[in-house]
């Protein structure tokens, strides 16, 4: 049995920490998941991202390296900690950590306790280790080593491109700051605690399989599938986690977005994409405001 590693799971849980869940049909139409918006003469790209992604799955579909070619600076959702930024990581650790001293024996019931202790088991983990972390964070830990394991553990779209524009020394702009995701993340399933490590581990053998199905629905643009998949399994399973992920993030993105309209310079916005569909997604919002929203 591999021995538990708590310093390299926590950097892998902090590149896997907002992970959505996926679907299991396969797409047909052959588009892609990037889309031109236009107001005037003037236009950006954006582009739904996967925030896993295995090596196996590249190169991208086409139309992102066409939009990142075409464009003078990229927009992802924040700037992405490195493995080996430990400030990251310690800000990561102190938001996930519960400060009065609870632990998370005292917060989930004991069957759920002992199911998860048994899960971590499988891995050489301890529970015991990490009990002081919040359910959120386990989560992450759980999707960080399930992905290890079944060989589907990459770091995903944002990351690609956080990495190809500092190669090419193309400007990067964030939508939101790491303190805010860290916030955010720090208090999902606040009051639900229970259900949330339950749902889970539930789901945490069907990952593989899952991760599969809504690549392959993003690679293709499948706007039904990963609606279905995404959205609609996160709203019905946690409607205030989906406001608070999804919904109002929307609509906070939006004004940000049009404030690039008017510049000089061509914006290719990547934001993970369950906020690409459903209702009141950003590409919606826009067109409610006039933008032109065309696939690529």
């Amino acid at each position: 049995m591999k021995k538990f590693n708590l310093k390299k799971l926590v950097a892998a849980a902090t590149l896997t920490a907002s992970v959505c869940t996926s679907g299991f049909v396969f797409a047909k139409e052959q588009v892609s998941s990037v889309w031109k918006v236009t107001k005037g003469n003037d236009s950006l790209y954006v582009g739904g991202t996967i925030h896993i992604l295995p090596i196996s799955e590249f190169p991208l579909p086409e139309q992102f390296d066409r939009a990142y070619k075409d464009s003078d600076s990229i927009v992802l959702e924040a700037k992405l900690p490195a493995p080996s930024d430990m400030e990251a990581q310690q800000a990561m650790l102190q938001a996930m950590t519960y400060a009065d001293g609870q632990n998370l024996k005292e917060i989930i019931s004991e069957q759920t306790y002992n199911d998860l202790s048994k899960y971590l088991q499988g891995f050489g983990a301890d529970l015991d280790q990490v009990a002081h972390f919040k359910p959120s964070f386990i989560v992450s830990m759980m999707v960080a080593m399930e992905a290890q394991r079944s060989s589907m553990a990459g770091s995903g779209v944002d990351a690609y491109f956080a990495q190809v524009a500092a190669r090419d020394g193309k400007p990067q702009e964030y939508l939101e700051t790491l303190e805010f995701q860290l916030d955010m993340l720090s208090n999902l399933g606040l009051g639900d605690e229970d259900q949330l490590i339950r749902s889970n581990l539930a789901y945490m053998p069907q990952l593989k399989e899952m991760l599969t199905s809504l690549i392959a629905a993003w690679r293709a643009g499948d706007v039904k599938q990963l609606e279905y998949f995404v959205v609609e399994k996160m709203k019905k399973e946690s409607p205030a986690s989906f406001k608070t992920v999804m919904t109002d993030r929307n609509q906070d993105w939006v004004p940000k977005i049009e404030k690039m309209f008017g510049d000089e310079d061509k914006e290719f916005v990547l934001v993970g994409a369950g906020h690409l569909v459903g209702e009141k997604n950003v590409l919606t919002l826009l067109q409610q405001k006039g933008y032109k929203v065309e696939r690529l």
